[in-house]
C-alpha cells in the first residue's frame, strides 16, 4: 500500500477522532472522516493485548490486503481501523468479511454497480 493511501501522522489520527464519526461491530471499530481528496486514506491500530508483535504485524498485514483487495469501493474518506479482541484468532476471509460488513456500516462501501459481477 502506498504512503499516500495511508494516515501516519498523530495529527491526522487526532482530527479522525476528535471531528469524524465511528462505527463498530463484534471485531473492528472503524471512524471515518469526509475529506475533498482523490482516495482514501487508512489508519490501522491494534492493540498490544491482542498479542506479541508477530501477531500484530499478521493481523495488520491481512488488514492491509483486505483494504487492497475492497479498494475500487471505497469512498474517498481518511479513516482509521481499530482491530478489536478475538481478531487475532480470525484467518484471512473472516477478517475481509468482518472489515467489509464495518466498512458497510460506516457507509465507506459503495455498492457495485449494476451489471458488475463480485470477484
Amino acid at each position: 500500500m502506498r504512503k499516500s493511501y495511508r494516515v501516519k501522522k498523530e495529527k491526522d489520527f487526532q482530527a479522525i477522532f476528535e471531528q469524524g464519526h465511528s462505527v463498530a461491530n463484534r471485531k473492528f471499530v472503524i471512524y471515518s472522516l469526509n475529506k475533498e481528496q482523490k482516495h482514501y486514506r487508512v489508519g490501522l491500530s491494534v492493540s498490544k493485548k491482542l498479542g506479541n508483535a508477530v501477531v500484530r504485524n499478521r493481523i495488520k498485514r491481512h488488514l492491509r490486503h483486505a483494504v487492497m483487495h475492497l479498494s475500487p469501493q471505497l469512498e474517498n474518506h481518511d479513516f482509521v481501523i481499530i482491530a478489536r479482541k478475538g481478531v487475532e484468532e480470525l484467518d484471512y476471509q473472516d477478517i475481509l468479511s468482518n472489515l467489509t460488513h464495518a466498512l458497510k456500516l460506516a457507509k465507506l462501501y459503495k455498492k457495485e454497480s449494476f451489471g458488475e459481477e463480485k470477484a
